[in-house]
């Protein structure tokens, strides 16, 4: 079995470096970094996880917090963490909180608190504040993504502003008649996710003078059978809208799967407008406002990094708001 020192020898640097290059912890230019991965994967040396935690106590290990992960949206934070921490010789543990009080707790006070991770990444979470308080006890770092929780650091999109960015590429297609796919306010709401896109769809037709007629707003759970649902109940209203914003690109698809079974052309008699930046966004021609939610992960890893690894410098402020982007695609047209 291969040693340290062969891979020191076999990529020309020393031991340290490559105990550096390996666990993540400590400067190492990135040429060092690739030359002992390689020298690494052709003796196949592995370096050891539990001798790396004696002599270090830390467990190269990150604990990522969500509520679910059968949700595209957590998915992808968790592939852009993931991706980031692997790059620096990171594991992770994923604890699945669920949505019972009594699963969050078990897992917040017996699996959690076990100390087998260095820090904590918490997706969509709103941790209460005796959770906060809990997990600082631990001396480990915690980082929110999906809103702001008090005494944790945390990255978010503008829930307004992604909704006014869709409104306003509907309203400057010259569209008056514009209909909207939101979530139930209770449902997978964390943070007030669905109010704030509702409330954002109202106050922009009233900025824009235009009058919210009845009938215009359908509800469903951020699924593509939900969005199904509701744009058919939109569709065949007595005055069924010129355009529709959903409040996420599921729901979209599902809008756009029943303007076709209903005869609804689209763009030519229905613009559609999603929000998240859905693999399946360009499958489905959609324009779309990207929140970009795996780099929303990567950049959680990286406040973690910029905490536990000494050489590195802390960039990011403590709330930081992530750019989100309109992806014009052939669902929306001039009016």
């Amino acid at each position: 079995m291969a040693s340290i020192g062969d891979v020191a020898r076999a990529a020309g640097v020393s031991n340290a470096t490559v105990s550096r290059a390996m666990s993540g912890r400590g400067a190492v230019s990135d040429d060092a970094r690739e030359k002992v991965r390689a020298a690494a994967r052709a003796l196949g040396y592995v370096a050891s996880a539990s001798a790396a935690s004696l002599s270090t106590g830390r467990s190269v290990n990150i604990g990522i917090l969500t509520p679910v992960i059968n949700r595209w949206f957590f998915t992808e934070v968790i592939r852009g963490a993931q991706e980031e921490l692997a790059h620096h010789g990171y594991d992770v543990t994923l604890y699945t909180l669920g949505t019972e009080m009594s699963q969050r707790t078990r897992m917040m006070d017996d699996f959690i608190r076990r100390g087998r991770v260095d820090a904590f990444i918490a997706i969509e979470v709103p941790l209460t504040p005796d959770e906060v308080r809990g997990l600082h006890a631990l001396n480990k770092p915690v980082i929110g993504v999906g809103g702001a929780i008090s005494g944790v650091r945390t990255i978010s999109i503008d829930d307004t502003e992604v909704v006014r960015i869709g409104m306003q590429h509907l309203l400057d297609l010259g569209h008056t008649s514009i209909g909207f796919i939101g979530g139930k306010d209770d449902d997978v709401d964390a943070f007030n996710v669905a109010s704030t896109r509702r409330k954002t769809y109202e106050s922009t037709l009233r900025q824009a003078g235009i009058p919210l007629l009845p009938g215009m707003m359908e509800f469903g759970d951020f699924t593509i059978p939900s969005g199904h649902v509701a744009a058919k109940k939109l569709l065949t209203s007595p005055n069924p809208p010129r355009a529709i914003i959903a409040a996420s690109d599921e729901m979209a698809f599902g809008a756009i799967m029943a303007a076709r079974e209903l005869g609804v052309s689209i763009p030519n008699e229905l613009s559609i407008v999603g929000i998240d930046g859905h693999d399946l966004a360009e499958f489905f021609s959609l324009t779309t406002v990207d929140q970009n939610p795996v780099q929303q992960g990567r950049t959680a890893a990286t406040i973690l990094l910029d905490e536990i690894l000494p050489h590195r410098s802390e960039t990011i402020d403590i709330n930081t708001a992530l750019p989100v982007t309109l992806v014009q695609r052939s669902s929306t047209a001039r009016r």
